[in-house]
């Protein structure tokens, strides 16, 4: 399939990062959000959010029965083991977890995650029924030295498995000098970066690369997430700290209601 083929329809997703944040307490912003959910028009995508694991089974208590998923932010790569502090994506499922993210920049930059780790993780999250939301993106580093294309090729081609398939794994673009910053790339390099992944997608997976998810993350909030989500190839977002707060999030999702 080429990579000029005509992109099939592709619901977009978009997902909250809670990173280290959060308290049983913080089920009222789930709540808050599955209340606007209801009252606002239905949003033309999915609506995921992904707090500690602390947290997993008792937000999926809280959000059974609304619009919203609820995911994960890392697992380990065995099903179970001596790996003190870690938890598979196994538990995470059996907590209710239907998602989990894998390979974002703060696990790459502070543990050391390398695309292989990355790429196993991946595959443990398939292993346990989970939907793995691997994330790419440069440092501002790699992006002054216009590397940021080369960059996130080289981690699409060390991070994805053989196996992947749009249903079982979405791609979360996240320029790491734009996460948490208030920095954001115009929406003409954000085109031209998602374009550049979906050609790598393609040409690696064909007709399946043509139907994965990209989202955009990298400060990403209600002001700027219509412009954001309307650029091609943009298939919904990894939110962070606008996440935390319903009123917020729902800003974001508002950008896939009509009317």
């Amino acid at each position: 399939m080429a990579a000029t083929a005509k992109a099939p329809r592709i619901k977009a997703l978009v997902a909250g990062n809670w990173k280290m944040n959060g308290l049983k307490a913080s089920k009222k912003e789930l709540a808050g959000l599955a209340r606007r959910l209801a009252k606002g028009g239905r949003p033309a995508c999915d609506v995921l959010v992904c707090p500690p694991a602390t947290l997993v089974s008792l937000l999926k208590d809280e959000a059974r029965g609304t619009r919203i998923a609820i995911g994960a932010q890392d697992c380990h790569a065995a099903a179970s083991g001596a790996h003190t502090g870690d938890i598979s994506a196994e538990m995470l499922k059996d907590a209710g977890a239907g998602f989990v993210i894998v390979g974002h920049s703060e696990r790459r930059a502070d543990h050391g995650e390398t695309d292989a780790q990355v790429r196993a993780k991946a595959e443990a999250a398939w292993r346990a029924g989970l939907v793995a939301i691997v994330c790419i993106g440069e440092t501002e580093a790699q992006r002054d030295a216009g590397e940021t294309l080369k960059v996130i090729r080289s981690q699409l081609s060390g991070s994805l498995p053989k196996a992947a398939t749009a249903k079982t794994t979405v791609i979360a673009y996240e320029p790491v000098w734009a996460i948490g910053t208030g920095r954001t790339p115009t929406s003409a390099d954000v085109a031209k970066v998602h374009a550049a992944i979906r050609a790598a997608l393609v040409k690696r997976y064909g007709a399946e690369g043509a139907a994965m998810r990209i989202l955009y993350g990298g400060s990403v909030k209600p002001s700027n997430a219509a412009e954001l989500m309307a650029v091609p190839n943009v298939n919904g977002a990894l939110v962070g700290g606008a996440s935390l707060k319903a009123e917020d999030f729902y800003g974001i999702i508002s950008a896939y209601i009509k009317g």
